[in-house]
């Protein structure tokens, strides 16, 4: 087994390049599919869920290939998510397999419930929801999502890294002299400088072309602090209240639409539980980027209230059915119009197309 793994693993970091390529063109598919023939939902959400899992898996491999070669350096910066949730999981093995289980959920839990609808029950199927909700607050940290995103590109990854696998055993080195690349072998000639550089700007205009270049990718307190200082810890009962409230309030929710009655209250006490906690949690400060951005990800989120309960079934789905029929008939994007109207029936049949 682990020589097959190996082997795969040695095929991956040859062609990591198409191999992502090709991931992106089959999560592409997976829009097309629901509509297209029985079980089609089905299809399309189960090739989802398989190219998330494998995705997970290709990230953690090609972080270890990188780690293990010093001579790689990333081309951008590290987003400060990634370094802060990739620290923890250094840190804490069990922090890093509650996120990863975190992210299996998340990548099953519609798949799941699609099967529980064609094979259980109403009631069974809801149980089912429950108990998935009640796992995920169980185990479910601060951020989202809780494991490090990929923030590598393939094609950047070094030669060296890209011959054999981090499980096999390392290749021998070449003994000749790596070759000298074409835009160098020339380069004792001055090339004469450019019209452009030696031709002063327009007077009344300020040249800050370079200064607007360079602003946005300056250094800050953020970039320079140690990562898991990214965040910093609750300290008052406050910031703890607002934060279970957002984590019980998927919960909550769910349970009160398991009675099968009043799905408007549910809907409204699950919006209040949001705005309860979005005016108790603290203010970040201008240098807490990660509480920042995970908070304008929150607040983002409220639009998906608009594809629930009553505001779903009396406003928001006839403005989007009055879209597609306005545009069935124009060229070219007249195909968004059958795609639209293949992908509502999912969201009145499934919790996990607009879930919390």
């Amino acid at each position: 087994m682990s020589s097959t793994l190996a082997k795969y693993e040695n095929f991956l970091v040859k062609n990591v390049a198409t191999i992502s390529t090709l991931e992106s063109s089959l999560r592409s598919i997976t829009w097309f599919l629901p509509g297209r023939f029985k079980d089609a939902d089905l299809v399309s959400e189960a090739l989802s869920a398989l190219l998330n899992i494998i995705s997970l898996y290709h990230d953690t491999l090609l972080t270890r290939i990188v780690k293990s070669d010093p001579q790689w350096r990333p081309i951008l910066p590290t987003p400060l998510l990634t370094k802060y949730t990739r620290a923890w999981s250094d840190k804490d093995s069990l922090y890093k397999w509650v996120a990863r289980a975190l992210e299996l959920i998340r990548f099953t839990q519609l798949l799941v419930e699609m099967v529980m609808k064609r094979k259980l029950s109403t009631r069974a199927r809801w149980r089912g929801i429950v108990l998935t909700e009640t796992i995920k607050i169980s185990r479910r940290p601060l951020l989202s999502p809780p494991i490090p995103e990929r923030d590598i590109d393939p094609a950047s990854l070094p030669l060296s890294s890209i011959h054999s696998s981090p499980t096999l055993a390392p290749t021998t080195p070449s003994s000749s002299a790596p070759s000298t690349p074409d835009h160098l072998k020339n380069n004792r000639v001055p090339l004469q400088p450019s019209a452009l550089m030696l031709t002063p700007p327009p007077p009344g205009r300020a040249d800050t072309s370079v200064e607007d270049y360079l602003l946005p990718k300056a250094l800050t307190t953020a970039s320079v602090r140690p990562s898991l200082q990214l965040v910093k810890p609750f300290v008052s009962i406050q910031d703890w209240i607002a934060e279970v409230i957002y984590i019980l309030r998927p919960l909550v929710y769910v349970a009160m639409l398991t009675k099968g009655k009043h799905k408007d209250r549910a809907l409204m006490t699950a919006f209040a539980l949001e705005l309860l906690s979005r005016n108790l949690r603290r203010a970040p400060s201008a240098s807490s980027t990660v509480e920042r951005d995970e908070y304008a990800r929150r607040d983002r989120d409220l639009v998906w209230y608009l594809l629930r309960g009553s505001v779903w079934d009396s406003y928001t789905r006839p403005k989007i059915e009055s879209i597609a029929e306005s545009i069935a008939t124009k060229p070219i994007i007249g195909a968004f119009s059958m795609i639209i109207r293949d992908w509502i029936p999912l969201i009145d049949e499934y919790y996990y197309y607009s879930a919390l």
